[in-house]
């Protein structure tokens, strides 16, 4: 019998499975794909932070110092630093890398294995496709549709999004700037992009679910740039957001997607997982070193991902649902917005892991605050 068995080889399942393997711990990775990484979802723009805190060197597709924000009327701003804000790293590479690091501290993994479900009683007996696993504690790194957050109840996250995105035979002008669309006609109740990968273009949107599938939108949107006969290879996904109601049950914890742990306002979720790995190992450990590990014992985890990064996630979540109440009418006044109060330079400095602490910085200019008010109230409706 393992300590703790994980479902997920994803770079939830594996930051898990590494950092308990190396405090000796006997740890056993169930994943139901041949390979970490494979299908690809998600797009791999991360912050450095993010990088470091994955405790591996994977590649790097393009550096990325500033972004252009279009606006439904065609209008755009760009803001800048003279530091990198961002990277698109190769997220197959990393999610390997990931998973090799977690194997050579100790863990095991088991590929091509796909959970069925589960019991608990005195330990967890976890059901695959291919035999029984038994273990004394069960992480849910299952992703977005996570049948083990399911299993503790009604227990989903505030709203999926639907996500696409094509490699495009193009070289941008600008290697080290993305650009961002947002506007209804191009993708409801979330935006679109354009990310330079030194030969090629990542071109994608999200979509509130409401909208229907993606995919008629990045049709819509290649056709309009000239690069419908470009396209090498599409990956799509949903994203959740919003913190699942329950993070652990008897003997049960959840991370990663499977958790909720998604930035509202971008549909990211390396930072925020990558930040719950020590609430959830050091719960774990002290759970496992006690004999304790009922909901009651393992409730710490919640308490302390809320206190670390959940009160951001709630903000942004709060920003994200008055986002989607904007019409296109209200995106370009929000342009107005920005170039009648010079504030296109206070962004410079935007924070992509932290960003409602830069719009709280504006927003506390009485000017600023006044000028956004009028824009915000439209939304109340």
């Amino acid at each position: 019998m393992h300590d703790i068995l994980i479902v997920g080889a994803g770079p939830a399942g594996s930051l898990a499975a590494r950092t308990m393997a190396e405090k000796g711990y006997e740890v056993m990775v169930l994943e139901e794909h041949r390979s970490p990484g494979k299908p690809q979802h998600c797009t791999g723009l991360v912050s450095e932070e993010t990088i470091r805190m994955s405790r591996v060197k994977p590649d790097i597709l393009s550096t990325l110092y500033g972004a252009e924000v279009v606006f439904p009327n065609g209008q755009s701003i760009t803001v800048r630093a003279d530091k990198p804000k961002a990277y698109l790293v190769d997220r197959i590479d990393l999610e390997i890398k990931m998973a090799e690091a977690a194997q050579n501290a100790g863990a095991d993994y088991c590929y091509s294995e796909k959970y069925k479900s589960h019991s608990v009683r005195d330990a967890v007996l976890v059901e695959t496709n291919v035999k029984s696993h038994r273990g004394k504690v069960l992480i849910g790194a299952d992703g977005a549709s996570s049948a083990i957050a399911m299993s503790l109840g009604e227990n989903r996250p505030k709203e999926y999004l639907r996500g696409i995105q094509a490699d495009v035979n193009f070289r941008m002008d600008d290697h080290d700037t993305f650009k961002m669309f947002i506007g209804n006609s191009i993708a409801p109740g979330f935006f679109a992009w354009m990310i330079p990968c030194e030969s090629f273009t990542r071109v994608g949107l999200c979509a509130s679910w409401s909208a229907g599938p993606p995919s008629e939108f990045l049709s819509d949107m290649l056709i309009r740039m000239g690069m419908q006969d470009r396209v090498m290879r599409i990956f799509s996904g949903k994203i959740p957001l919003g913190i699942r109601p329950m993070l652990v049950g008897d003997r049960i914890m959840l991370t990663g997607d499977a958790a909720g742990f998604v930035k509202p306002m971008s549909g990211g979720g390396l930072y925020p997982t990558f930040r719950a790995n020590k609430p959830l190992t050091d719960t774990i450990l002290s759970g496992l070193d006690a004999d304790l590990l009922y909901s009651r014992d393992l409730s710490a985890y919640e308490r302390l991902c809320n206190e670390d990064f959940g009160r951001e996630l709630e903000r942004s979540y709060a920003l994200r649902k008055r986002y989607k109440k904007f019409t296109d009418a209200d995106f370009n006044r929000v342009y107005d917005y920005l170039i009648k109060n010079d504030i296109v330079s206070d962004l410079n400095n935007i924070d992509i892991d932290h960003p409602t602490e830069t719009l709280s910085k504006v927003l506390r200019k009485p000017k600023n605050f006044v000028s956004a008010l009028s824009v915000m109230l439209r939304t109340i409706r």
